[in-house]
Order: C-alpha cells, then sequence, then structure tokens
C-alpha cells in the first residue's frame, strides 16, 4: 500500500511513497445528534517521514508543509486544493479530493535514531465547500 499527496496553490506539495507512511479520511458529525447533522467536517490526517534535500534543493516538500501550516486564514492560500491518493499494487484504491482545504494542525518530530524525523497533518474542508469533495477509486495508477 502506497500514497501520493498533492496539493496546489502558491507552492506545489507533493509528497509520495517515500514520505508518506499512514493516512486517514473522515466524514465527521457530532456524535451527539440524534439525527443526520447538517454539520458536516471532512478530514484527512498523514503522517510521514521528513527527507532531507539533496541534489541542491533548497527544500523539501514537508518544509513546504510546515509554511503553508503559518498561513494567516485572511490570505487565500490558507486554502488549497489537495488530493491523497491510495494506491494498492497498481489501482488506486480511493482518490479523495478536498479543493478547499486546509492546514487545522501540522506537527514534527526529530529523532536522532531513524533518519531526520516525522510530520503529522491534519487536513479539513472548508465547511460551506463540503459538496465540492470527491472520492473515487478503481482505477490505474498510471493515470
Amino acid at each position: 500500500m502506497g500514497f501520493r499527496l498533492n496539493i496546489k496553490g502558491a507552492d506545489e506539495i507533493s509528497l509520495g511513497m517515500d514520505n508518506i507512511l499512514e493516512a486517514s479520511y473522515k466524514s465527521d458529525t457530532p456524535d451527539d445528534s440524534d439525527a443526520r447533522a447538517t454539520d458536516l467536517g471532512v478530514i484527512i490526517k498523514v503522517k510521514g517521514k521528513i527527507i532531507t534535500p539533496v541534489n541542491g534543493e533548497t527544500e523539501d516538500d514537508t518544509r513546504k508543509l510546515a509554511k503553508w501550516s503559518l498561513v494567516s486564514a485572511e490570505k487565500a492560500d490558507a486554502y488549497r486544493d489537495l488530493t491523497l491518493d491510495v494506491i494498492s499494487g497498481d489501482i488506486v484504491v480511493r482518490s479523495i479530493h478536498l479543493p478547499h482545504a486546509f492546514i487545522v494542525d501540522y506537527t514534527e518530530d526529530y529523532t536522532d535514531k531513524n533518519g531526520v524525523g516525522t510530520f503529522f497533518a491534519v487536513f479539513k474542508q472548508k465547511k460551506e465547500k463540503t459538496e465540492d469533495v470527491t472520492l473515487e477509486g478503481g482505477y490505474s495508477s498510471e493515470n
């Protein structure tokens, strides 16, 4: 199983199978509701490895994620176009597209035991744009 995360905005951010260790999707409604709530949130969580820039690169894409997490809510760039692909073999099992995503939380942990460290990011779709979220899958990852 592998993952691809592509984010389009002021910077293009691409994290792939060499970076991402885990990913999850959640459709979230209030737990205290007795009927289908209109308050629906869409959440994606991603955990991965920080990879050191090589070959003269100025930064890796995890650094771009960290910088995006600092963008003020008042700026248009706080919201970006995010696609997470979950891949098994050569098949995209799930492709989740959040066209108005923002970062809720971003954390980096560093260690001297295994590589540089890890990152953990939580993304949400802008609430009034939930209907724009798409979930697809069942096609070749070569597309």
